[in-house]
């Protein structure tokens, strides 16, 4: 993404939470058309409540974390924003160890208001950790994830001293438009003529029955996105990965449809509804006839759904950061 569609990028979204949030005015419609159209320099974001004394926006993304593969997809999706607002990763299951030294990098380059970007699928994804550790919330979590030196640490269960603004977001990617687009785009790069092929989205799933009905219904609208591409059928299911009795049952199920399209005659198109990897879905479907398709990661409207995230946050919590050329 070259620097020119990063400003055009960043110009479409600030126009379309200022329509949003009811702040628009036609100078401001003016200016950001008129620098739409032209080869300004990047933008640097600059709080519209007090830009004198140096206020600044930046993104702290929490993300899983995994192999070198997996953090290098997440960084370079992180890279493309570089030019936008600083970045920085903080690895880990809400880590406070990670959050920590993600925070302290933002206050390093000036950032004195932080929009916390779960880069997770769920949107309720370790949200109660996070909105704890980070003063967000008085309330501790019910059930503690951590991981490493930190599992037996009492101090990694107390909140995280800073003095940044801080805020954070509801929803997961996996409701976002952007996760249907990729889907879509995945299911094309396998196809070879979608009237005979179905289409099966995989995600790791959940272990309560009404958070993995949710996961499900979250997952409908990126099926409906794929189904604009004319295949056969387009279908969605969790393994449950972490509950073997569930897991079991689940297994069959994707066994026994992906078994009865390929009788029909149908090549099965299976995408992992996961940020990085295929996952253990390549030992569940041995034997069958199917195609292999990409997580989400990487792909650059990932870089997109953090920069609209983190303004989305930056808005709906009245800070009215916007893009202000240098």
């Amino acid at each position: 993404m070259g620097t020119a569609s990063q400003i055009r990028l960043n110009l479409i979204l600030l126009i379309h939470h200022l329509v949003r949030s009811m702040r628009l005015a036609f100078p401001v419609i003016t200016l950001l058309i008129l620098a739409g159209c032209s080869n300004l320099p990047p933008v640097n974001p600059t709080s519209s409540i007090d830009a004198g004394h140096n206020q600044r926006l930046g993104a702290l993304v929490m993300a899983h974390g995994g192999d070198r593969h997996w953090n290098s997809s997440v960084e370079e999706a992180i890279g493309l924003l570089d030019e936008e607002m600083p970045v920085s990763v903080a690895y880990g299951m809400a880590d406070p160890s990670s959050l920590r030294t993600g925070l302290k990098s933002l206050l390093s380059e000036g950032v004195t208001h932080v929009a916390v970007v779960r880069l997770f699928l769920s949107g309720d994804s370790f949200l109660d950790q996070t909105k704890f550790l980070l003063g967000l919330s008085g309330t501790p979590p019910e059930s503690w994830v951590l991981m490493g030196p930190g599992a037996s640490n009492p101090e990694a269960r107390q909140k995280i001293q800073h003095t940044q603004v801080v805020a954070t977001h509801l929803n997961g990617l996996i409701e976002s438009e952007y996760a249907g687009k990729i889907m879509l785009e995945r299911a094309a790069s396998l196809s070879l003529s979608p009237s005979e092929e179905s289409v099966l989205i995989i995600a790791h799933g959940m272990g309560d029955e009404d958070e993995n009905n949710k996961l499900l219904e979250s997952m409908r609208g990126a099926a409906e996105r794929v189904a604009q591409g004319g295949y056969a059928d387009v279908q969605i299911a969790t393994l449950r990965e972490d509950w073997p009795s569930k897991r079991i049952t689940a297994e069959q199920e994707i066994q026994r449809y992906v078994s009865e399209e390929n009788e029909s005659g149908r090549r099965v198109l299976v995408l992992p509804m996961r940020l990085s990897g295929f996952g253990p879905y390549r030992e569940v479907l041995a034997g069958l006839n199917y195609s292999e398709g990409l997580a989400l990661l990487p792909h650059e409207e990932i870089a997109r759904w953090i920069l609209e995230t983190a303004y989305d946050v930056s808005f709906s919590s009245g800070w009215n950061f916007r893009g202000v050329l240098k």
